[in-house]
């Protein structure tokens, strides 16, 4: 259990003390991109967003800013609509600049997990521990499921061939699972969909050399 909390830890180091790790929910409305875009909009000051995006892509979002901040003084109904196009907009291009793709803007909390929710609590509140909390139950109920399960087909490893493979499939499943929690540790992605195909690739030929 000690060795599972450290591997919290480390996970979590990874999280919050690497810039350049995206959040995944950076396209709903209750994500911290937008909730810059609301505070910028209202204050009339555009500089709480540009971090968000490359400094290539700077004129582009301040082109949008501007003609937003124009339209959404005529009425309410206006403003709404010239918001949301700047969300777009915004939220496009920070995603497109990470290698992530775009498909609209989407709800508060939009099939948000839990430890997600809690991943930007912990920072509101100075402090990790529900977020250990969260991942440490999780991680631990997924690898003694893992774990028995293999426990149990090796009982019985030998009494077929049909047995044989089930249990090898047991293992290998629970193989790659420790395998991903240990990626995600030492080679942590940098961004949304960057070299996916290459970590697919690298997925097979690890399936095959078990």
């Amino acid at each position: 259990m000690k060795n599972l909390v450290m591997l919290i830890f480390c996970i979590l180091g990874v999280l919050f003390f690497i810039p350049s790790v995206s959040y995944s929910h950076c396209d709903t409305m209750d994500g911290p991109v937008i909730i810059d875009a609301k505070q910028a909009l209202d204050n009339n000051d555009i500089t709480p967003v540009l971090k968000w995006v490359k400094k290539d892509d700077e004129g582009k979002v301040k082109d949008a800013f501007n003609k937003t901040i124009k339209n959404r003084v005529k009425d309410e109904k206006a403003k709404e609509k010239a918001d949301m196009h700047f969300f777009e907009v915004l939220v496009k291009i920070h995603r497109t600049g990470e290698g992530a793709k775009f498909s609209g803007i989407k709800s508060q909390g939009h099939n948000l997990e839990p430890a997600i929710v809690e991943a930007d609590k912990a920072l509101q509140n100075a402090s990790a521990n529900n977020l250990v909390s969260i991942l440490t139950k999780d991680m631990s109920e997924k690898i003694n499921k893992l774990f028995n399960d293999v426990i149990e087909k090796k009982k019985h490893v030998n009494d077929s061939v049909e047995a044989g493979r089930e249990y090898v499939e047991a293992y290998v499943t629970y193989v790659h699972y420790v395998e991903s929690l240990q990626a995600a540790i030492t080679n942590p992605p940098k961004h949304h969909d960057t070299n996916k195909k290459d970590g697919h690739e690298k997925h097979k030929k690890a399936m095959h050399s078990h």
